[in-house]
């Protein structure tokens, strides 16, 4: 099932992604996500947060699912199997590549489409069911990209968000790269934030009841120790690679995140495996 409508966004989402300076932002957000090998990680390491998601939500044959910063589609798929008719979009078009070939070998049919989560190219109330998958938690601007959820989710309809927790592998992983990284946007919020249910209930506000914040671990018993870990992930991962890519022909300071990344590696490993820490929120929208 195909659903292209699309209604004029709000005049904030208008004003916000038509300035060119946010439109460089989301074309370098895009072409960071398609660097390195980002369905590796899906493969081997993340991709079942999209099925507990979806679980979660317990999805239904026939809802229509509006998947936002869907990636490789590891919850878009879910979401198809359980009979639902879901549309997935991205910034980045290559992610979703993989996600359209895979659904294609399996005999899904969803809708695939390039879109910004801070700006959705859907009419008001068009989805019973709007999730993200550790995806959304990376649009710049928090504020904006949860009004765009609520704003094309139906009154009655539900939303669910699973991000990535601040004190979680990941966002500890990200803190670690902060020292090395460029300085963030003006305006932009760090993606961890999303991974704190006070600032979700914040972003929500009352135009939600029925909210439920889990906070839950994945574990992942992909690496045998730190030094794995950091050489999978500046192989593969987008943000990871970015880092590096900023510290160009700096040996030392290279050196030293690498020692940093291996370091927290170890500090989460026990006994073969990590649990990484992620919060999952439901709620209706009103």
């Amino acid at each position: 099932m195909s659903m292209q409508s699309s209604t004029e966004p709000t005049s904030a989402a208008t004003s916000l992604t038509a300035m060119p300076e946010d439109q460089a932002l989301k074309a370098r957000h895009a072409a960071m996500w398609a660097s390195g090998n980002y369905p590796a990680v899906a493969d081997e390491v993340v991709g079942s947060l999209g099925r507990i998601l979806v679980g979660t939500l317990e999805v239904q044959s026939g809802q229509r699912v509006l998947d936002v910063a869907a990636g490789t589609g590891t919850a878009a798929l879910p979401a198809a199997r359980q009979g639902a008719h879901v549309t997935a979009t991205d910034l980045t078009p290559e992610l979703l590549d993989v996600g359209r070939a895979e659904a294609t070998a399996e005999g899904l049919e969803l809708t695939w489409q390039t879109a910004d989560a801070e700006s959705l190219p859907f009419a008001d109330a068009t989805f019973d069911v709007v999730l993200s998958c550790i995806g959304v938690m990376f649009a710049p601007h928090h504020q904006q990209a949860a009004d765009e959820l609520l704003r094309v989710c139906r009154p009655g309809g539900t939303v669910g968000v699973l991000s990535w927790t601040p004190e979680g592998f990941i966002g500890q992983m990200f803190a670690t790269m902060k020292p090395y990284a460029p300085s963030p946007p003006a305006g932009a919020s760090p993606a961890p934030l999303w991974g704190r249910a006070d600032h979700v209930r914040s972003l929500l506000g009352e135009r939600v009841t029925d909210l439920v914040a889990r906070q839950q671990t994945l574990r992942v018993n992909r690496f045998s120790d730190g030094i794995e870990f950091r050489d999978f992930f500046k192989i593969n991962y987008g943000p990871t690679i970015a880092v590096y890519r900023f510290l160009g022909d700096d040996a030392s300071r290279m050196a030293a995140l690498d020692a940093d990344l291996a370091a927290l590696g170890d500090r989460f490993l026990r006994e073969g495996a990590m649990d990484w820490e992620y919060l999952l929120i439901t709620a209706t929208h009103v």
